[in-house]
């Protein structure tokens, strides 16, 4: 059994995290302040005599009594609603969370794992794309702060361990979706379901031809969980690559959940990625790990997920 600290745990993959961790005994120190996380993806764990929250800004000292063996970096604003809205925190919490975290990290002699992204790729010239590219990202646009904030905080996380000999982890997740992620995120797969159970036209940017690769949430913790048990130290992506265009996806959607809705198309944002495509062979090879959850199976869940949500917001 082993004691956790997880940054960022009330939000969608960190609450899921928290969840997982608990199951299998450990015990959890969720620490979140709810910028964009939420009190209801932990309140079913607040009852737990191993679960703990601990309302703090990461961007600030981190200090928690007693022996930490993990330290699971989560905190961030992940959609681009939010760090467009919040940019600043964003490079905050990329930055000074990170370095933050990864001196708790080191203090307590624990495992460090990164939570990063795949948008540590910016809009990619290569398909699929594997570790070793190292991106096409615009540093000045809109969406750099998120991007940038995540490849500097990968340049922290590795230089703890080759100057400190910090044990550290780096996960690149790539889209990833299902229960607990918000409504109004402002990411495609909660955009687009919520939208056709409201009979509301789905919006598609541009003509809808950028491809995305998405993964079932129960994927993903399998895969952050064999990486935190392997020895690798550089970034291993983890993600679904079943690609698939923002079109096809949108039709995929107003199928299963059988709306009416049309869809819409607005112009494309600013550096918005055109591909993204997980190459998923070091993560096979390495941590014998590769998704199992199907897109339908998957999406399933999440509809129903959401349309439960939506009623509980019509009483």
């Amino acid at each position: 059994m082993a004691r956790v600290l997880i940054t960022g745990g009330g939000g969608f993959i960190g609450s899921h995290l928290c969840g997982s961790f608990l199951k299998r005994g450990d015990e959890v120190v969720c620490m979140d302040n709810y910028s964009t996380g939420s009190h209801e993806n932990v309140a079913g764990f607040a009852s737990h005599p191993k679960f703990a929250f601990v309302d703090h800004n990461v961007s600030t000292f981190i200090d928690v009594q007693g022996a930490v063996d993990y330290v699971l970096h989560f905190a961030s604003p992940a959609s681009p609603v939010d760090y467009l809205e919040l940019p600043i925190p964003t490079l905050k919490v990329g930055s000074l969370g990170t370095h933050n975290a990864l001196g708790l990290a080191k203090a307590k002699k624990a495992t460090f794992l990164l939570a990063s992204t795949s948008e540590v790729y910016g809009d990619p010239l290569v398909r699929p794309q594997s570790e070793d590219y190292w991106g096409n990202v615009n540093p000045v646009g809109p969406r750099g702060v998120y991007d940038e904030a995540k490849r500097f905080a990968e340049a922290m996380t590795m230089a703890y361990h080759r100057f400190h000999g910090l044990d550290t982890r780096i996960v690149r997740i790539f889209n990833t979706y299902g229960p607990r992620m918000r409504m109004r995120d402002g990411r495609v797969v909660p955009n687009f379901i919520t939208q056709a159970l409201k009979g509301e036209p789905l919006t598609v940017y541009g003509q809808g031809q950028q491809t995305r690769s998405f993964q079932y949430i129960d994927d993903l913790i399998e895969g952050i969980h064999r990486l935190l048990e392997s020895d690798e130290h550089l970034p291993v992506n983890i993600g679904n690559p079943h690609e698939m265009t923002i079109l096809e996806f949108a039709k995929k959607i107003i199928e299963i959940t059988r709306s009416k809705s049309s869809i819409v198309y607005k112009p494309l944002p600013q550096d918005d990625p055109q591909v993204r495509q997980p190459d998923i062979t070091k993560a096979k090879n390495l941590l014998g790990w590769e998704p199992k959850v199907s897109l339908e199976e998957g999406l399933l869940r999440t509809i129903e997920y959401f349309r439960d949500r939506l009623r509980e917001r019509k009483r």
